[in-house]
């Protein structure tokens, strides 16, 4: 079968998948639905692999395969077309992989659930919805899947619908990216002003020639290549939590455990990364857009990391923790590393998705309690479990040995980190050594708080004896009538666990020399775009040893204090938290945003409607208009209706009053 045609088959069998669980679902029931689902997600990962094996080892040619005109107005030309090139392929693995084990996840952790059919059709249409997204070949379907993965996540963060936390934290998500997603779609609209298309293949040709196009506008002369690619970023920072649009993202774990590993762990957040490396046209000449990009993704690791420091529900902390690591990828595309930045979205869903599916097999084990606090002891009654988590835990730290070897987090992350020095000293990005010592300090963080999460969920003092879980996060009741003992999760969940892994270990060290070593440029073919005055990732294999060895002495630094102060200090940290303080209240409460932008935006909101709708439509509007004409005709009906006494000499008397007054108007004429 031609490659074009199993690639289409690819796309398109999650859509299908999608439709026959949710029209079909109640009457085909819920065993056909999952298989059906999961069957073709399956064949869809199969595809994704042969594509990114057939583009690594077969030396596959970048090709496009258009289906069908899409939106025709004009200059305005967008057709529904298919694009796999290095960046397409990478995605396309990534997405299917992490989708399919979390279709098989989902059979044990949802098997209680009734709405089975609906979760597993929401699955298999965000995935469609990405795939369309990474395979686009303009615009125009690049924000068709973007808004796409946005309705999907809004449909699978509210999927326990009753619950009013978890409909308030879709419509959350669902608002803040839609404010990342008007700055998106004014920066397309920039594009087409700029080159009259919106197609790639047209576009980055053209790119170099308006490098030095300006736009009057208030006054002032405005880069229009950094303006438009600006915008865009304003689209990513939604989309993938940045740092000021990130509030949507820890709330969203109100969905179920296998959501937050789809869509806020691999997928639907590292779109924004994907974007900005797939325009590296624009951004290599847009140098203020991609210093930029930089400064914000430094600020949101180090936020992050911080955050992650002081949180206590378990999904919380990992989902802060993905906020940071997105913040490392954005700077790595900022500094000029765009390969360092697919290299660690590569590596970072293999461990990501571990750990969230592992939390979820922590809080299926003990009963659908989230709360760390209520954890401890849990490593022998989750053995595999524990071991996964760990090894996801070592694989995000960046554990490793300069000149050895690590787990795949140590390749990535620390490809970022030397990547950031080597464009300070370079002079390539004038941001590069804030983005270097953020990403030492998130480093340090990292290792912290994640290693704070192991030791108190899986070691110590049990904390879950003698009490009864009050928190579900099943919308079932527990089948285990009132036994609170944790338990392992059944093999259905535990062999995506280990699946992942497998990747979180060697993934890394298997693809570094394609992503980002001797491979590099074999490998990417001119997906991105890297201008001739760009040597950050050629120089970043010779920074000095320092540079190679501080991010594991930061790492060092923060596993030994986390042991400390959780291992070998149990209960310290407790008495620290119950003391509480501004420092530990600001990191608690997430640097108070939510408090920030409820009393700004939300209020703020709330009374700019006030004012149009009680002051401006009520008073004014319906005052002068409909309700006073109301008013008036009432008055004056009301007067009228006096005259309506019902005495005939009354009547008569009006008749007399009305003839006298024509006859002294004829008289006044005659004379």
């Amino acid at each position: 079968m031609p490659i074009e045609t199993l690639v289409t088959i690819g796309v398109f069998a999650p859509l299908v998948g999608a439709a026959i669980a949710g029209l079909f679902g109640r009457r085909i029931g819920d065993v056909a639905s999952q298989t059906v689902t999961t069957g073709l997600l399956l064949v869809s990962c199969a595809i994704a692999w042969t594509v990114f094996y057939q583009h690594t080892w077969g030396h596959m040619e970048a090709f496009t395969v258009r289906l069908l005109p899409f939106i025709n107005i004009g200059d305005f030309q967008s057709a529904w077309s298919i694009r796999i090139d290095a960046l397409s392929a990478v995605m396309l693995v990534v997405v299917t992989t992490v989708s399919a084990l979390v279709h098989i996840y989902s059979w044990g952790y949802m098997a209680e659930d009734p709405d089975k059919p609906r979760f597993f059709a929401y699955l298999s249409l965000f995935t469609f919805a990405m795939l369309a997204l990474v395979t686009a070949a303009d615009f125009m379907q690049l924000f068709f899947g973007w808004e796409g993965v946005g309705l999907a996540s809004y449909l699978l963060i509210g999927f326990w619908y009753k619950k009013d936390t978890a409909s308030a934290a879709a419509i959350k998500a669902f608002v803040v990216n839609r404010v990342g997603d008007f700055g998106f779609a004014l920066g397309i609209m920039t594009v087409f002003w700029m080159f009259g298309t919106i197609e790639f293949a047209e576009l980055f040709p053209m790119i170099a020639d308006k490098a030095g196009t300006s736009w009057s506008f208030l006054g002032y002369e405005w880069s229009a290549l950094d303006l438009a690619g600006a915008l865009l970023f304003v689209g990513a920072m939604g989309k993938s939590a940045q740092f000021l649009l990130h509030t949507w993202l820890p709330d969203a774990m109100e969905g179920p455990t296998p959501v937050s590993a789809l869509i806020h762990a691999a997928t639907m957040v590292t779109a924004g990364v994907y974007m900005v490396c797939l325009l590296s046209p624009i951004y290599e000449y847009a140098p203020i857009a991609a210093q930029i990009i930089a400064v914000v993704g430094a600020v949101t690791a180090m936020f992050a990391a911080t955050v992650g420091l002081a949180q206590n529900d378990i999904k919380r902390v990992i989902a802060y923790s993905t906020c940071s690591q997105l913040g490392y990828m954005f700077f790595a595309a900022g500094v000029g590393a765009y390969q360092g930045a697919m290299f660690h979205l590569f590596t970072h869903a293999f461990f990501k998705a571990l750990l969230f599916l592992g939390a979820g097999s922590v809080i299926h084990g003990m009963h659908h309690e989230q709360d760390m606090r209520k954890m401890g002891g849990l490593m022998k009654y989750l053995p595999i479990t524990y071991a996964v988590m760990t090894i996801g835990t070592i694989a995000i730290t960046g554990l490793g040995i300069p000149g050895v070897g690590g787990f795949a987090g140590f390749y990535s992350k620390d490809s970022i980190i030397e990547s950031a020095f080597a464009s300070a000293t370079s002079g390539h990005s004038p941001v590069a050594y804030f983005a270097f010592v953020v990403g030492l300090m998130a480093a340090g963080l990292t290792a912290y708080y994640s290693w704070r999460l192991i030791i108190m969920t899986f070691n110590g003092t049990p904390h879950w004896k003698h009490q009864a879980s009050d928190h579900h996060d099943h919308a079932h009741d527990d089948h285990h009538h009132g036994d609170h003992t944790p338990h392992e999760s059944p093999p259905v969940m535990l062999v995506p666990l280990i699946v992942l892994s497998i990747g979180a270990i060697f993934a890394g060290w298997y693809f570094a020399p394609e992503f980002i070593g001797h491979h590099e440029a074999e490998f990417w073919r001119g997906a991105i775009f890297v201008a001739s005055d760009n040597h950050v990732l050629h120089d970043s294999h010779e920074v000095p040893t320092w540079v190679k060895w501080a991010p594991l002495v930061l790492t060092l630094i923060g596993t030994l204090v986390a042991v400390w102060v959780y291992g070998l200090k149990e209960g310290m940290a407790r008495r620290i938290a119950d003391r509480g303080g501004p420092l530990h209240a600001f990191l608690y409460n997430k640097w108070y945003f939510d408090e920030l932008y409820q009393a700004t935006f939300v209020r703020g909101a709330k009374a700019l409607g006030d004012l149009f709708w009680k002051i401006g439509d009520v008073k004014i509007i319906d005052g002068l208009g409909p309700n006073g004409f109301a008013w008036l005709s009432q008055r004056i009906g009301r007067r009228l209706s006096l005259l309506q006494s019902g005495y005939v000499y009354h009547y008569a008397f009006v008749m007399l009053l009305g003839v006298a007054g024509l006859i002294a108007f004829a008289i006044s004429l005659a004379s």
